[in-house]
C-alpha cells in the first residue's frame, strides 16, 4: 500500500491515485512489486532533524529514503522536504531545465516521488556516474506519467 502523510506541512495538491498507479508501474519496470511505502512530506527543518537523528548527517536534503524492501518487493519510508522541492522547482524553472508545460512544483514533486522509488530498487546517486544514471531513470519514469 502506498500512503501519503504530512509532518509539519500541508499536504501538497496532486493526483494521488494517478501517482500510485505510476509508482507501481515504474516499480514493475524494474521487476519489483510494491509493498508498504509511506511518503512523509515535511519541512526543511524536519528533514534536517531526521537526517541528524537517523543518519548522523548535519545538512538539509530533499529526500531521505529508509529501505525496508525484500527481494522483488519494495517497501520503505520516504521523507520529502516540500521546502526543498519548492526551491528546486523555482531554480529549475529559471534555468528551464525541464521543457514541460507541467507546473514546475508538480513536476519536481513527481521527480522526487520517483527518486525515492528508484532508491528502493537499488539505484544509488552518490557518484557523478550514478547521479547521471538516476537522472536518466527519473526522466524515463516522468515520461511514463499518465
Amino acid at each position: 500500500m502506498i500512503r501519503f502523510y504530512t509532518d509539519d506541512v500541508e499536504m501538497p495538491v496532486f493526483n494521488e491515485p494517478r501517482a500510485i498507479k505510476w509508482i507501481r508501474n515504474v516499480a514493475a519496470d524494474y521487476n519489483y512489486s510494491v509493498g508498504d511505502i509511506a511518503y512523509i512530506f515535511c519541512s526543511d527543518q524536519r528533514i534536517l532533524e531526521v537526517n541528524r537523528q537517523f543518519l548522523g548527517h548535519d545538512y538539509f536534503t530533499d529526500i531521505i529514503t529508509f529501505d525496508y524492501s525484500t527481494p522483488n518487493r519494495i517497501a520503505g519510508d520516504i521523507y520529502i522536504s516540500l521546502d526543498t522541492v519548492r526551491s528546486n522547482a523555482v531554480e529549475f524553472a529559471k534555468t528551464n531545465v525541464n521543457n514541460s508545460s507541467e507546473d514546475p512544483f508538480l513536476r519536481e514533486l513527481h521527480r522526487i516521488l520517483i527518486h525515492g522509488v528508484l532508491h528502493l530498487t537499488g539505484q544509488g546517486d552518490k557518484t557523478p556516474e550514478t547521479r547521471a544514471e538516476m537522472t536518466h531513470k527519473e526522466d524515463l519514469a516522468l515520461a511514463k506519467l499518465e
